[in-house]
C-alpha cells in the first residue's frame, strides 16, 4: 500500500497523531474518521508500527469490516502472534546469556509493549538486551556458542544514552518481572523512559509508535516515580527528555498535568513539531547500511538521500540545544562526521 499523494506530508503526519491520541489508553478518546481518509492513512500506520493501535480504536465501529481496514486487523493478528512467539524465544535467551554469569537489562520492545492494555498493540523485531561492557563479550559468545540461533537479539555494549548513569545505579533501580517462570530484568521507569526518549531523538523521531511509547510509560508511571533522578545528569539531554514529553502531549494528547514538562509543550520550537509531523507524514523507512553499497552504485543516491539526517536527528547526535537557531548547519555537520566514520571503516 502507497500512501496517498493529497495532502503533503505535514497535513497526513497531523492526521496520524489525530488516529493516535491517547491511543495506549485502556479506554482511548473515540475517534471519528471516514472510510476515504483511513485508506489514506492505513500505509502510514503500517509502517509507522502503529497499525494494531488504530485497529483496536477501531474494531468496535462500522469501519471494522471495510477494506481499508482490513491491513490493519492483519496486522494486529500478526503481532499477536509473534509476541507468543517471542516470549518463547526471550526465555531462552536470557537462560544462555545468564549461563555466562551475564544478567542483562530488557529494554525497548518487549518492556515498551507491556505496558499497553493487551497483547498484540505494540510490535517489536528483537530484544534489545544491554549489558555493562566488560561483560559483553561473555554475552557474546553464549549466544554464538550453541548449534540454533538463539534469536533476534541486539546485544548492546554498556549503556548507550544512559551514560550519565552509573552502571551500580542503573541495575539497582531496576526491576524484574516473572515472564512463566523466567525473571526479566528491565529499566527502572525512570530510566526507561528517559531512554526510549533520548532513543526517539536520535533516530529523527520517524515512527509514530514510539511518541506512543513515551505516552503509555509517562501514563502509567508509578506514584513514587522520581523526576529528580529522571532529570538528572546530562542537562542537555534532560532538556531533549522533557522537550520530548512536551511533543508526546502536543501531538497524542498525553498528560503531563504536574510534571516538569507541564510548560514544555507551549514553548517547544516550530521545527521540532513539524519535523515529527513530516516524518510521519512521508511514511516510515528503514535505512540499509551503507556499507552494503560498496562496490556497485544502483540505488546509492536513493539511499543516500534517506541517510540524510532530519533537524531531530542531527541536534540530538550533535547535542545541539533544542532552540530557535536554524538547524541546517547542524545537518551538515553530521553528515560529515558519519561520511568520516564511513570512510574511516572501510578504508
Amino acid at each position: 500500500m502507497q500512501p496517498s499523494r493529497s495532502s503533503n506530508p505535514l497535513e497526513r503526519g497531523e492526521r496520524v497523531g489525530t488516529a493516535l491520541v491517547g491511543a495506549w489508553r485502556d479506554s482511548p478518546p473515540s475517534w471519528s474518521v471516514s472510510p476515504g481518509e483511513l485508506a489514506e492513512l492505513a500505509p502510514l500506520l503500517l509502517r509507522g508500527g502503529a497499525d494494531a493501535l488504530v485497529w483496536r480504536r477501531l474494531r468496535d465501529s462500522a469501519l471494522r469490516s471495510t477494506p481499508s481496514c482490513l491491513p490493519l486487523h492483519q496486522a494486529y493478528r500478526f503481532h499477536y502472534l509473534r509476541d507468543a512467539v517471542h516470549e518463547y524465544e526471550l526465555r531462552n535467551i536470557l537462560r544462555r546469556i545468564r549461563s555466562s554469569g551475564v544478567e542483562p537489562i530488557l529494554a525497548k520492545g518487549w518492556a515498551a509493549a507491556r505496558l499497553y492494555p493487551e497483547p498484540g498493540l505494540r510490535p517489536y523485531t528483537d530484544f534489545d538486551l544491554y549489558v555493562p561492557a566488560g561483560e559483553h563479550s561473555a554475552a557474546l559468545s553464549s549466544l554464538m556458542s550453541w548449534e540454533h540461533p538463539a534469536g533476534p537479539v541486539d546485544l548492546h555494549c554498556g549503556f548507550r544514552d544512559l551514560e550519565d548513569r552509573s552502571v551500580q545505579e542503573l541495575y539497582a533501580r531496576s526491576r524484574t518481572i516473572d515472564l512463566e517462570g523466567t525473571r526479566v530484568r528491565i529499566f527502572g521507569p525512570e530510566d526507561h523512559l528517559r531512554l526510549i526518549c533520548l532513543h526517539l531523538l536520535r533516530h529523527g523521531a520517524s515512527r509514530p509508535l514510539w511518541l506512543c511509547d513515551v505516552g503509555a510509560a509517562l501514563e502509567s508511571r508509578p506514584a513514587d516515580f522520581d523526576w529528580d533522578y529522571f532529570l538528572r545528569g546530562d542537562p542537555v539531554r534532560s532538556e531533549y527528555v522533557t522537550a520530548t514529553l512536551g511533543l508526546a502531549h502536543r501531538l497524542l494528547g498525553a498528560r503531563i498535568e504536574e510534571t516538569p514538562a507541564a510548560g514544555e509543550a507551549q514553548n517547544l520550537p516550530a521545527w521540532l513539531v513539524s519535523t515529527v509531523l513530516k516524518e510521519w507524514g512521508a511514511g516510515f523507512r528503514r535505512r540499509e547500511p551503507m556499507r552494503s553499497y560498496v562496490g556497485r552504485t544502483s540505488g546509492v543516491l536513493r539511499e543516500l538521500s534517506r541517510h540524510w539526517p532530519n533537524p531531530i536527528e542531527a541536534s540530538a547526535r550533535m547535542g545541539a540545544p533544542f532552540n530557535w537557531m536554524p538547524r541546517l548547519p547542524f545537518q551538515i555537520a553530521n553528515s560529515l562526521m558519519r561520511t568520516a566514520r564511513f570512510a574511516n571503516r572501510t578504508s
